[in-house]
């Protein structure tokens, strides 16, 4: 009997139990370790920021899930991995903290014959002095307890409009190296929606504030789309949407400081400049989940298992080069640690080679360029290969990876939610093929314009609904869940 541990029951963790499980059911032990206690479908915390659902809606427990399924769930978190074991029993395992209020604080030790690292990010809040919900001045969308709270203070927002007083808001990134630009576009749109459904336009002045380079990067390098016959950059398809709504913007921003009422940033040019707020959601910068690593002697390893922003080593280039001679070969396609490998790292906890988005430094030495984007589908698609190729090697014996699935040969669709309603909701509907350019396959535009295309409108709306029920669905392990695509 083999014994796989999982840690993370985010999109890629519960992707990969969930079909560890379908393959393997009961011939074989499953350990899933989360600190959390309920599985969330993260692209709807949109919804929940602006009050359109309420947390329950995009949650639901894991531990009835896999007490059904015959998975071990433990609420815990992951302090190290000794992928070496330690003395001379050889055995592999990973120490983790238990967080739930029955064993809070207790540890154990918990051997493993594969391991799969998803936990996702850290949200790394204090990289940005006075950022977040916790111990800054901002609000997030990135858990569905922040975006509750936005919600409630964005109805704040919403009071003093309706007594006469302007409100200005600044939805975008707090960090000069964050990603998840996706996410806060679809925010900002939201918003303007709540405000202008409730007819408060006039006293509301609404700032989009970026580190991209051009609007449209996305932290993808931006994309040529196909729309209306016409191939166009994204850049002018997210102009568009926000003059549309006559919300200004700010790109090329590193933020550095956020007080109660004033965010600190500096552009590219070198420049330091003030932006007023009285709301303020911006994404924080990610770093992995900070487990450290030992050998068999109990010396520490973690350089050897980790890139230094904490995120896992797999099977990708890591050498330094200049941005001109990076490829979409560099990028991992197997989520393969290259020496321990039983260990796997899909989703967000895979260290990538590099940014897609071309590295800039202003005069004073600040990168302001913004990280990849691994969320969403990518995390899924890899979450479900990892499973299958643990699977094969248990039933076959054999360490052979024949799976894979790299984000530079992995198309993404993406849906934009710019508002909600049965007849009046709209989303930006775009698909992107590969996700990470490959110049020397598709020297034109670094990705295929015939795979790459985007259309607003209301049945992108729809789609995005229909969505949420459909992956929850999946989540959740009803019916046929494992018919349903990534």
């Amino acid at each position: 009997m083999a014994k796989i541990v999982v840690l993370g029951a985010g999109i890629a963790g519960h992707t990969a139990s969930s079909y560890l499980h379908h393959y393997l059911g009961r011939k074989h032990e499953i350990v899933v370790v989360s600190p959390n206690s309920n599985f969330q479908w993260v692209p709807s915390n949109i919804w929940v920021g602006v009050g359109r659902m309420k947390p329950k809606d995009v949650i639901f427990p894991l531990a009835p899930l896999y007490k059904k399924w015959h998975i071990d769930f433990k609420q815990a978190k992951a302090i190290s991995i000794n992928p070496e074991g330690e003395g001379s029993d050889g055995r592999a395992f990973v120490k983790v903290e238990y967080v739930d209020e029955q064993n809070r604080g207790k540890q154990e030790n918990i051997d493993y014959d594969f391991l799969v690292n998803a936990t996702g990010p850290s949200l790394r809040f204090d990289l940005t002095e006075g950022l977040g919900p916790v111990n800054g001045n901002t609000v997030s969308v990135c858990t569905y307890g922040h975006a509750d709270e936005a919600w409630k203070r964005l109805q704040a927002s919403f009071d003093k409009m309706k007594q006469g007083i302007k409100q200005h808001f600044v939805i975008g990134i707090g960090h000069p190296g964050a990603t998840c630009q996706g996410a806060a576009f679809e925010y900002i749109l939201n918003v303007y929606f709540e405000i202008k459904k409730r007819g408060l336009e006039e006293f509301a002045d609404i700032t989009w504030l970026t580190n991209e380079y051009q609007l449209g990067d996305f932290a993808m390098g931006g994309a040529y789309i196909k729309f209306g016959g016409y191939v166009s950059p994204t850049k002018v398809f997210t102009e568009s949407f926000l003059a549309e709504r006559e919300i200004h913007w700010v790109k090329q921003a590193g933020v550095h400081k956020v007080d109660k009422d004033t965010i600190y940033y500096e552009t590219l040019d070198g420049n330091y400049h003030e932006l007023k707020y009285d709301f303020a959601m911006l994404i924080p910068a990610f770093s992995g989940a900070g487990m450290k690593a030992f050998d068999k002697a109990g010396n520490e390893i973690t350089a050897k298992v980790f890139r230094p922003n904490g995120f896992m080593i797999v099977d990708a280039d890591y050498s330094a080069k200049p941005f001109e001679e990076w490829k979409a070969s560099d990028w991992p396609s197997k989520y393969q640690h290259p020496e321990y490998t039983n260990i796997f790292a899909p989703g967000i906890a895979f260290a990538p080679p590099h940014t897609i988005s071309k590295p800039q430094t202003s005069p004073n030495g600040t990168s302001i360029t913004p990280a990849p984007p691994r969320t969403g589908m990518p995390s899924g698609v890899t979450g479900k290969i990892v499973a299958q190729n643990i699977r094969d090697w248990i039933k076959t014996g054999k360490p052979e990876i024949k799976h894979t699935a790299s984000m530079a040969k992995m198309g993404a669709a993406c849906i934009v939610s710019a508002g909600y309603g049965l007849t009046d909701g709209i989303a930006a509907t775009m698909t992107v093929f590969p996700i990470v350019p490959d110049w020397e396959k598709y020297p034109e535009f670094g990705r295929s314009i015939k795979y790459t295309m985007g259309e607003p409108g209301l049945a992108g709306h729809w789609l995005k609904w229909f969505m949420h029920y459909m992956f929850l669905h999946k989540a959740k392990g009803y019916p046929f869940w494992y018919l349903l695509p990534e």
